[in-house]
């Protein structure tokens, strides 16, 4: 089995290399390597690719994908931004502090981290230019901070994790992931706060940045927004709803705050709207079932096994293995994308922490913590490149400036590795971990 290893491995990095889009180097891959293997190619990717994306939970991905779409176009980041600002906006490098909460409070709402990096970047950006920030460090904040709505609730990268995982609860990836993520967030206001003192970003904006409205009005502005979070967690935890479902009530909800309410989105511009969440989720579909076929392909050839019983032969403390897995998902997120990594590499890794005693739900966020860096990171982050589109500066120039902040980001990481407690605690309290 070890040629089919070979060929898997060879066919995907020559695909990549030559810039093909990673759902078509997984499936041609995955299709080379089965006739290598002396299978009927064409039959065997179609079925395991109709298998991979034939799953009830991943049918929350175009609702909260179209959500998050209604919320990025809805007025909500304005909203949020001055909520923000109630807080930090006042401290040194307040502007900085405002950015990353936002991002926060936006992440989580929309479980997108591209649409936080447009919506939020595409305001606050500008006016961080405005008060002497330097634009690239302010376009590193953005797109670093926008990540955490990957690790906070609602994410789209813990449904397919669940669904990779098998028998993972969604709800407990969603309630797992809200401590790490304000961990997160914390590392790099934190980071920012120190780089902002002593390059003196923020004196020109001493009192803070300016607020339109009254302290009571920002908050009963930004009150409904921030009510989705609790609307969707809530009814998950009292068993009113699936995660599903409550991605259907997510857009509903969002439809009536961005264009009953709030009126910031047309009618005219909803058929565009839906166009565009019908494109997005055929891609995250695809990236699926190219996915869903790699892993069964990796599974008859062993790989899962191999890569188990050299990590466990590496050494016997779990600290060292732990590190290796971390050090080998950072690099897997500078080249990979976040759907395709979890599925690839849940099946690989997985058998292997919980030898270790790892629980599933731990390692799931700890996956996704390690792909979050990928997302900002080049050759291939996305948030990086929406970033720098908005803020019109190069990634050379905006790497360098977020090199502190990917250091913060990596200390968290780590933290959240070796404190589980940190993620179970509120699923364990919530008893969502035996279910």
């Amino acid at each position: 089995m070890g040629g089919i290893t070979l060929i898997l491995v060879a066919t995907f990095f020559s695909l990549l290399v030559i810039n093909t889009p990673v759902a078509i180097a997984i499936a041609g891959a995955s299709l080379t390597a089965i006739i290598a293997n002396g299978g009927d190619a064409g039959f065997t990717v179609a079925q395991r690719m109709a298998n991979g994306v034939n799953s009830f939970p991943l049918l929350a991905i175009p609702f909260f994908v179209f959500s998050g779409i209604l919320m990025g176009r809805g007025g909500l980041a304005r909203r949020l931004i001055d909520f923000a600002a109630l807080f930090v906006g006042r401290l040194p490098g307040g502007l900085s502090y405002v950015n990353t909460l936002t991002c926060m409070f936006f992440g989580s709402i929309s479980g997108s981290a591209a649409a936080a990096v447009s919506s939020v970047g595409g305001f606050m950006i500008p006016e961080m230019n405005k008060e002497g920030y330097d634009r690239d460090f302010n376009v590193a904040v953005t797109a670093t901070a926008a990540t955490t709505g990957m690790l906070i609730p609602p994410s789209n990268a813990m449904i397919v994790y669940s669904v990779a995982a098998g028998s993972v609860s969604i709800a407990a990836m969603f309630m797992a992931g809200i401590l790490p993520g304000i961990l997160v967030g914390v590392f790099l206001m934190i980071v920012s706060g120190i780089i902002s003192v002593r390059k003196g970003y923020g004196r020109k904006c001493a009192g803070g940045m300016k607020i339109e409205y009254s302290p009571l009005k920002v908050c009963i502005r930004a009150i409904p927004s921030l009510f989705l979070v609790v609307l969707i967690i809530g009814g998950i935890l009292a068993g009113i709803f699936s995660a599903t479902e409550a991605a259907a009530i997510a857009v509903a909800y969002a439809f009536v705050l961005s264009v009953l309410i709030y009126r910031e989105i047309p009618w005219k511009a909803l058929p565009e709207i839906c166009l565009q969440t019908g494109l997005t989720t055929a891609v995250v579909m695809l990236l699926i079932g190219a996915s869903s076929s790699m892993s069964w392909i990796m599974t008859v050839a062993n790989i899962p096994q191999s890569v188990s019983n050299a990590l466990m032969g590496m050494s016997s403390n779990p600290y060292v293995i732990l590190f290796t897995i971390n050090i080998m998902l950072l690099v897997v997120g500078t080249f990979m994308d976040m759907t395709p990594a979890i599925l690839i590499f849940t099946p690989i890794l997985l058998p292997v922490v919980t030898k270790l005693g790892m629980h599933p739900v731990h390692f799931g966020i700890v996956l996704i913590a390690n792909l979050c860096i990928g997302l900002c990171t080049p050759p291939v982050g996305t948030c990086l490149f929406i970033g720098c589109g908005v803020g019109q500066t190069t990634i050379a120039k905006v790497t360098a400036r977020a090199v502190p902040l990917f250091l913060g980001m990596v200390a968290a990481l780590f933290v959240t590795t070796y404190v589980p407690k940190l993620v179970l605690w509120i699923p364990e309290l919530c008893g969502l971990l035996g279910k």
